[in-house]
């Protein structure tokens, strides 16, 4: 019977994730995260030259596994996850704004 150890950490301003750390955790290589950079799904946190050196918070993980998810789910693009995640955020927003005018409708 195999065992298994597992480690957790705790992300936030004061401990941010390295990008071969959130890479990793997506099950993805690091130029996957340079791509999500460059597409805008995430955010580097703490600037550097560097990919190896970049630094992301738990929102920024949050994205990723998002995207990681809709690739794996219906097989699409970083472009097209992308977009699927703005409209999300918008739609998010709107109902917040919505539900604070009380105007939400019961679905």
């Amino acid at each position: 019977m195999a065992t298994h150890s597992f480690t957790a950490t705790t992300l936030g301003a004061s401990h941010p994730l390295a990008a071969h750390e959130l890479a990793h955790a997506c099950g993805a290589e690091i130029e996957w995260v340079v791509q999500l950079v460059e597409v805008g799904v995430i955010e580097v946190r703490v600037p550097a030259e560097r990919p190896d050196d970049w630094r992301f918070h738990s929102v920024d993980l949050q994205c990723a596994l998002a995207v990681r998810r809709l690739e794996r789910d219906f097989g699409v693009g970083l472009d097209a996850a992308a977009l699927i995640l703005d409209l999300e955020r918008e739609v998010r927003r709107l109902k917040a704004k919505l539900r604070a005018q009380g105007l939400e409708r019961e679905v």
